[in-house]
């Protein structure tokens, strides 16, 4: 019975060990630079909102803003984001930004609508072990607790964003057409600067909504995205 008592209790223990490595996972991030006045775009619009579905990818929509110019204005474009793409430019030495791009943890660029690149390029970017980020919900809000790693100085965002947005487009490239959004970004804000110690940091919430918050860890040095981490705000998975 003894045996039998502490066999049990292991594998009671190996169980509760497997629900805690779940919560921390080595999510792959996938930024979409769009725009809805981009007639070459929907495409990659319809590949991120597939690889939105995956657990082990952070997928998201940023819309930006200089094509509001020829017809139509993107509700969801922001010139932070579009801000956030031109310094993607010079790291990848670009001499242009372009629609539509996808960027894997702010390590590799591709084509938005490149399924082949792509998927290449997340099979590598998922052996990349990544910093646990634990993000929890409280009665004050959100925490991000992070444990002690040899980092260097990484830049700390909050990502509020919406799972699916449609829009009937009346003007522009995509005249006629109404397009669906995956995961799209209504909030991107650098909250933090980490210098690796063992630390929490309190998310404040975003004035312009969302139904999931996710955090993003991006070295200084590098660019490089080294951990990230999202949580739901409306009880959905």
């Amino acid at each position: 019975m003894k045996i039998l008592r502490t066999l049990f209790l292991a594998l009671v223990a190996v169980s509760f060990a497997a629900q805690a490595n779940a919560g921390e996972q080595n999510l792959t991030v996938v930024e979409l630079y769009t725009s809805e006045g981009c007639s070459s775009c929907p495409p990659a619009d319809n590949f991120v909102g597939e690889l939105s579905k995956r657990d082990d990818v952070l997928a998201l929509s940023l819309h930006v803003d200089y094509w509001d110019y020829i017809g139509w204005k993107d509700r969801f474009a922001d010139p932070r984001y579009t801000l956030r793409q031109r310094q993607y430019a010079k790291q990848f030495q670009l001499r242009y930004v372009y629609t539509p791009q996808v960027v894997v943890d702010g390590a590799f660029e591709a084509v938005g609508s490149d399924r082949d690149k792509i998927r290449s390029i997340l099979r590598k970017a998922s052996l990349v072990q990544k910093v646990p980020v634990k993000l929890s919900g409280t009665a004050n809000g959100m925490v991000l607790d992070l444990a002690a790693a040899d980092v260097g100085d990484v830049k700390v965002y909050s990502v509020f964003y919406t799972r699916h947005q449609e829009t009937q487009v009346k003007r522009g490239e995509n005249s006629g057409r109404r397009l669906g959004h995956s995961n799209v970004v209504n909030d991107m804000t650098h909250i933090a600067t980490w210098d690796g110690k063992a630390t929490k940091f309190t998310i404040p919430a975003s004035t312009k909504g969302g139904e999931v918050c996710a955090v993003i860890l991006q070295s200084v040095q590098t660019g490089r995205i080294i951990g990230a981490g999202r949580l739901a705000l409306d009880g959905q998975s």
